[in-house]
């Protein structure tokens, strides 16, 4: 077998995966409101996918030919063309499930209308709505020889490309962006009679209705026509390396450097005539290595991520109340609760309210020293963050590790950095080398005249809007060894050139890669010595080959490795000699799937972690991670059980396979179990146990 035959490429495993979201827009199952979301999801992800990996490969490219390099040249175009392929086949997917979608949603009596389908009632509240609401919002870019629309496009909007066409002349071209930061992409035309019926009309469709309105007066013309069209911008960007600086004002300047970068994907209306192709073309200087695709009426899905129902309630998904966890509940503050023994909580299930509230209570005690916390993502509206700066009026001492480089929140969180700093909050803007992908708290409390810290450890982000959709775990303890570590942690941010040891903790990219090397390979040494030995994982994406290489060594020593995946794979299960004794499946489901875990039989001696890590070169090398043992044997037992239910799967799991096939666990004989749902019921049973 070809050493590249070993590893299934990872942006087709990227692509696998948002075809698994696909398919959950097409599973006849779900509530109609929610099939439209997927869409939405879909989109969201295809746009992230073309700004990120694919620019990597255009990048690439450029690389290989300035370098004569022509084998890996070649390699990369070839991906390129299978990438194009299977976007392709997916977007024609894609537009299949959309027209089955509106059907359905149709038969629920919800219509969304396209302007040819309005009546004489609906198409004048349109007009009036246009005129009263809309026109405010709309300014045309009239293009001439010297317009550089390149620079004039957002990247992340969606926009009408104009022609205005006069007898006996070259057509007058514009470009219009639809306004949906400022106006709602959905629009429900209010009932003539009965109301029995709703009727949606998009933004986009209200515009190129009355669009003649906005040209009249300005330009000449006979006749117009106009078409959606999206640009995706390479969001990479470079930081400038003058001394002079600040890191907050490089990082400032290169999103500035994303407002004009390269286009990685041109997709426009199907029914655009050739000539505005052409033009649209030379304009936004497409080449052949970028994507220029025609499909359906509506570029960017995005927006149908939060496609209102306006219908019954079982068209979307029942609400899933949060859990309570009595572990924290039955005590009066949460430093009582955490000091009787450690506690394990599973989002969305269980109240995010109890990290809050941790943060909280910590603000205001008066035995509490300090707070020390980092961010990568963090709602609009943060809690956490209110509560930091009340730690600060109650002269806490508080330090906050800003990372500035979160994909797509680096704004986001330069403005959080700029707010806390002038609220009195020490922010550490992280190692410039090295993203902070970490989710560690520390607090410490003074108790009996000496310092105890309390920890928390996560999977996932402290973000109160995500915490409601994604799932994650997060383990609260007192264990001063733990804890002393993790304040090692923001010691190794802020002087990274000293030396930490780091008995109990994964730390990305001082000692992660290692310890899970070495976990695998005691596992095949348990086997060879007579022992129990299987290894058991949970991860986002899987594509480092060391530890891909790992696994194939274990698997051919005989050991059972299950895995589940939500996204990229780069593994290749299943094959004889290699990989036979590995098999991973994939759940995507109404909540996402983010935790890391890692279960090693270790011999009869069971060993638990939960990581911010995923088994990535970027996770492993060039990021700081924190990955935490579970020692309490019946939350070890907990992270087990959950992982079990996963397993048993049979309506929302998918097997990775060698060729990612995304074909559905095959059911049998067993009966029908949503793990999502089943994990609730038993979380929720274990708290009514207590």
């Amino acid at each position: 077998m070809e050493p590249t035959d070993l590893y299934y490429p990872k942006e087709l495993s990227w692509l696998s995966f948002n075809e698994r979201v696909l398919q959950e827009a097409a599973d006849e199952n779900n509530p109609a409101v929610e099939r439209l979301r997927f869409l939405g999801i879909y989109s969201n992800n295809l746009d992230e996918f073309f700004r990120v990996r694919v620019a990597d490969v255009k990048r690439l490219i450029l690389i290989a030919h300035n370098e004569d390099n022509e084998e890996e040249g070649r390699r990369q175009r070839q991906l390129m063309f299978e990438i194009q392929k299977k976007v392709s086949e997916l977007s024609k997917k894609f537009d299949k499930i959309h027209n089955q979608v509106v059907k359905n949603l149709a038969r629920y009596n919800i219509h969304i209308l396209q302007k040819h389908q309005l009546n004489d009632y609906q198409r004048n509240w349109v007009r009036n709505y246009f005129v009263n609401k809309v026109l405010r919002h709309i300014a045309p870019v009239l293009i001439d020889k010297k317009t550089d629309l390149l620079s004039r496009l957002n990247g992340t909007a969606v926009y009408l490309y104009v022609a205005l066409r006069r007898e006996g002349r070259n057509p007058r071209f514009a470009a219009l962006q639809i306004p949906t930061s400022e106006i709602s992409r959905f629009h429900l035309i209010p009932p003539e009679k009965s109301r029995k019926n709703k009727h949606i009309i998009l933004l986009d469709d209200m515009i190129q209705l009355s669009i003649e309105d906005v040209f009249r007066g300005f330009v000449k013309f006979d006749t117009l026509e106009s078409y959606s069209f999206k640009m995706t911008r390479d969001s990479e960007y470079s930081i400038n390396d003058e001394i002079d600086e600040s890191y907050v004002e490089k990082m400032s300047e290169s999103m500035k450097q994303r407002l004009i970068a390269e286009p990685v994907r041109v997709i426009h209306d199907q029914d655009m005539p050739q000539d505005m192709v052409e033009d649209l073309q030379k304009r936004l200087k497409v080449t052949k290595l970028d994507t220029l695709n025609a499909a359906g009426n509506y570029r960017n899905f995005k927006d149908f991520i939060g496609f209102p129902n306006v219908g019954r309630d079982y068209l979307e998904n029942s609400k899933l109340p949060a859990i309570d966890s009595r572990d924290f509940s039955r005590y009066n503050t949460v430093f009582d609760a955490i000091s009787a023994h450690d506690i394990l909580l599973y989002y969305p299930y269980h109240r995010f309210l109890h990290f809050t509230e941790f943060v909280r209570q910590a603000a205001f005690d008066p035995n509490v020293k300090s707070i020390r916390l980092n961010i990568y993502r963090v709602a609009s509206q943060s809690r956490i963050v209110s509560s930091l700066i009340d730690a600060v009026d109650n002269g806490k001492k508080v330090t906050v590790v800003v990372e500035l480089r979160a994909r797509f929140d680096e704004e986001a969180n330069i403005e959080w950095s700029k707010r806390m700093t002038d609220a009195g909050i020490r922010v550490v803007l992280g190692v410039p080398s090295l993203k902070i992908h970490s989710k560690l708290c520390i607090v410490s409390r003074e108790e009996r005249g000496k310092l105890m810290h309390y920890a928390h450890f996560g999977t996932g982000n402290f973000n109160e809007k995500t915490a409601k959709i994604y799932t994650d775990f997060s383990l609260f303890t007192k264990n001063q060894e733990m804890a002393e570590e993790g304040n090692a942690v923001f010691d190794l941010i802020n002087y990274p050139y000293r030396r930490y040891k780091f008995q109990h903790l994964q730390i990305s990219p001082l000692n992660a890669r290692t310890k899970i090397q070495s976990l695998i390979r005691q596992e095949i040494q348990f086997l060879k010595e007579g022992h129990e030995a299987a290894i058991t994982f949970k991860i986002n994406n899987l594509e480092d080959k060391e530890l891909i290489d790992d696994l194939y060594r274990a698997s051919q020593a005989g050991i059972k490795i299950r895995g589940i995946v939500r996204g990229m794979c780069c593994l290749r299960p299943g094959i004889p000699g290699l990989s036979e004794n590995i098999t991973i499946t994939s759940i995507v489901d109404r909540f996402l799937e983010h935790p890391r875990v890692m279960i090693f039989n270790g011999g009869g001696n069971r060993k638990v972690f939960i990581s911010s890590a995923d088994w990535m070169t970027r996770n492993m090398d060039n990021r700081i991670e924190v990955g935490a043992p579970i020692y309490d044997p019946a939350l070890q037992q907990r992270i087990v059980d959950i992982m079990e239910i996963q397993f048993k799967d049979t309506l929302k799991a998918r097997v990775i396979d060698k060729d990612h096939l995304n074909l559905y666990v095959k059911r049998g004989n067993r009966k029908k179990l949503r793990s999502q749902e089943e994990i609730y019921s038993y979380l929720k049973q274990a708290e009514t146990d207590k």
